[in-house]
Order: C-alpha cells, then structure tokens, then sequence
C-alpha cells in the first residue's frame, strides 16, 4: 500500500529500516530517562517506582498494540492526528493532533530544562537560556539535515546511554549487596502493602508515563520507512518492551539501594543515588550522559517527530500550508523544523522555574490523544471493516483506554485544567478554521 493511494505523493526521503525505526524509538524513550523524573515518581508512589513503571508499560504496551494495527491500515505521517483523522471522522483527526502536539511541541522544551538543571552543579554560573540556545540550534540542524544523518547520529548516541546504564547496574548492584541501601533487592518497591492504593500508583504512573512517550513517536516517520508495512508496527512494540524492561531493572535498584536517603531535591535525587552507588565520578558521568541524552538524543528525536506531524497538518490544510514544506536537497519539512526550534526556546524560558507542571501538561496532551487512538481501532476495524476479532480490535484497546482513562482521571487538578484550557483552544482555532477562513476539514482524496 503506497501513499498514492490516499492522494499524496511521496516527498520524504525512504531510507529507514527496521533496525533504524527501533533505534529511533529507544533514543526518542531513552534508556536512562527516568534519572530525570525518579524523585518525582518516588514522592508520588510512596517508593514504589517500578511498580508506577510497570502499570504504565502495561498500558502503553496495549497503546503499542493500537499503532500498530493503525500503520499497517495507514502508512502515513502524521501519528495518531493520521489514524483518528481516518479511523475516526475528520473532526477526530484535528482534536487528536491538536493534543498530540501538546505532547511533542512541548516535550524538547522539558528536555532542555531537565538537561539545564542536571549541569546546574557542574556549571552554576552559566544561566539556563545559554544552554536552551545551543542544544536547540544544534538539534535543529542535524533534523534539518536530514533523516539519515539523524539516524546515523542516533546509533552512537544510543550506544552511550547502553553503556552508561550497564555502569550503574553493574555498580548499583555490588553497592547494594556490599551492604548499602536495603543490602540486597527487596519487593518492596514493587509492593508495599502499608502505602499502596490505586490512585497513589495511578497518580505516579501520569509522570512515570513521560519516560515511555516517544514509542509512538515511530509511527510519525511512517513515509521515511523502507522496510515494509509491518516495520513500524513491529518496532513500536519492540522498542517499548526493551525499554520498559531497562526502566523497571534501573528503578527497582534505585530505589531500594536509596532507603535511608534524603534527597536535596526531586530533580536530583537520581544522581545523588549514583553518587552512593559508585562515588563522585558516576555522578559527573551520570549527569553528562542524561544531558546527551535528553538535550541532544531524545530532544532531536521529538524534533523530528513534531515536526512531521505539522507537516502533515498542514498538508491538510489544518494548519498554515507555509509548515508542509520540504527541503528540495534534504528532503525534510524545513520549515516546521525551523518553527519547533523557535517554539522550544519561548516555552523552555517560560517554565524555566516549573519544570514539574510541564511534566505534567505534556502527560495529558498525549494520553489524551491515546485515547482517541484506541477507540480509532475500534471504529475501523470493528465497526467499519466488521473484522470480527474481538481480541485484538475491541478487548485488547478497550484494556488500553480504561487504563489511560484512569491515569488520566488521577492526574494532578493543574495539569488537567490546563490540558481543557488547549483543547479549548484548539477548539476556537477549529471554528476560526472552518467557519471563518471556510477551509474543508475533509482530505481531498
């Protein structure tokens, strides 16, 4: 099935194998992402921060499953903006890309901020927008480049975090079982019946959730993708699993070996776990690794990502026809590249002193967008296509929107009001789109 199909043509560069859409996903999840968010999630979970991992690989595991069924029916960019838009009815598609830039706008901006805050120690004179700038200028280049160069790029930077990850597995472990922490793994962090509730996972589980956001990322290079209709669907499940399980084994260890500490803030908690697990070197390491990481890695793979679900917004008509430009020598859409660059660095000055509250606008943005996902499953295979597999087209989405329903049900107040203050928004942008400018909202196919 080829874009023609739906009446494009094809204007992005098909270099990416299946190896490359994995790699892709990892980077854009990152391996080491809950050093960012650990204090977070342990304040949130009363200790138990594998636990609030696991319940989200579960439901993302089930949200992996939905774009997966969804790329093979619609091999397009765009994500879940693509999927609703023709799973669901156009007025779908529009809400569901509207919140999912929510998701991807913001998330280099958060990225930015974590990196800033993790060199604040080591760098304390340099203020935060120095740091926004360069990373920002530097991501926006390579992105500019090409999708090649990126994934070229992102191999190594991958290999780094893998390496830096083992180090502190490796080490945690000889700490913890050399008598520090709990001296040994405890199932404590995976349950304690003395603090355990539902909505006290749940609500950790909406900030350990921004680790896994990046999976679906995968789908947005759907027209960049040589290796077949099944490609991005097998590495969307593929990545997630790998890395959910390095998030669960780095967490758990964590987690037990800081019992008895008291962390000087929520945002350094995990680095001030390294220092224990292997002295002042790991910690510097550690902290270096992140900012390549979340600065550069994951930050460039968000690029990417939004960038191409402005494009293809814009393609339709949904957005300034200026975004769905591409470069006639890079093949990429130059000009939302350009645009997410310029957006990043107003909102990482903005909540340069809330970090915490942009962890959480960004959660909604994407589970609420998820949820549109799921019932687009539904909708096309069941309903439409009278597919009659009640597993896989009805059971197993059902399973993934009651999970992301719930979370999001537990979500901070905050957070939530500010993800209704977007939609409604995007609302008034709607009308001003379709009753005053009068652009159809229906693809002309």
């Amino acid at each position: 099935m080829s874009i023609e199909e739906f009446g494009y043509k094809d204007q992005l560069h098909r270099a990416l194998t299946t190896k490359d859409l994995v790699i892709y996903g990892l980077i854009f999840m990152v391996p080491i992402a809950p050093y960012s968010v650990f204090g977070f999630v342990y304040n949130d979970s009363k200790g138990m921060v594998p636990l609030a991992y696991l319940v989200g690989l579960i439901g993302m595991f089930f949200t992996a499953l939905s774009y997966a069924a969804m790329s093979r029916a619609f091999p397009l960019a765009g994500s879940v903006y693509t999927y609703a838009h023709r799973g669901l009815h156009e007025i779908a598609g529009f809400f569901a890309g509207w919140l999912i830039l929510l998701d991807y706008i913001l998330v280099p901006s958060l990225l930015y901020l974590f990196s800033a805050v993790a060199l604040r120690p080591v760098f304390p004179g340099v203020p935060a927008w120095v740091w926004l700038a360069l990373f920002i200028s530097f991501n926006a280049a390579v992105n500019f480049i090409g999708i090649q160069f990126t994934a070229r790029v992102n191999r190594y930077l991958l290999m780094m975090e893998l390496v830096v990850l083992a180090l502190f597995v490796v080490l945690g472990l000889i700490a913890l079982y050399g008598g520090m922490g709990e001296g040994k793994l405890t199932l404590k962090p995976i349950y304690d019946g003395h603090v355990f509730s539902l909505a006290t996972v749940a609500g950790a589980t909406s900030i350990a959730v921004l680790s896994f956001l990046g999976f679906d990322g995968i789908s947005t290079l759907s027209e960049e993708n040589r290796a077949g209709k099944n490609a991005v669907g097998r590495a969307t499940v593929l990545s997630l699993m790998l890395v959910g399980a390095l998030f669960m084994l780095q967490t758990w260890i964590a987690t037990d070996l800081s019992a008895g500490m008291h962390f000087s803030a929520p945002e350094t908690a995990f680095y001030e776990i390294t220092q224990r697990a292997g002295g002042t070197w790991l910690r510097l390491i550690t902290i270096i690794a992140i900012v390549i990481a979340s600065a550069i890695a994951n930050a460039m793979a968000a690029q990417a990502a939004v960038s191409r679900i402005l494009f293809a917004m814009a393609r339709d008509g949904k957005l300034p026809a200026i975004l769905a430009k591409v470069h006639r020598r890079y093949k990429t859409p130059y000009v939302s590249t350009l645009v997410v660059a310029v957006i990043s660095l107003l909102v990482g000055l903005l909540f340069a002193s809330r970090v915490d509250d942009l962890t959480l606008i960004v959660n909604f943005g994407a589970l609420t967008g998820f949820v549109l996902l799921h019932l687009s499953v539904i909708n096309h295979y069941l309903i439409r296509q009278r597919s009659g597999d009640w597993l896989r087209h009805l059971v197993l989405p059902f399973l993934g929107l009651s999970i992301i329903v719930f979370v999001l049900y537990e979500m901070d107040r905050a957070a939530k009001l500010l993800g209704l203050a977007w939609i409604a928004l995007g609302v008034l942008y709607y009308l001003l789109l379709t009753l005053w400018i009068r652009k159809p909202a229906v693809l002309k196919i």
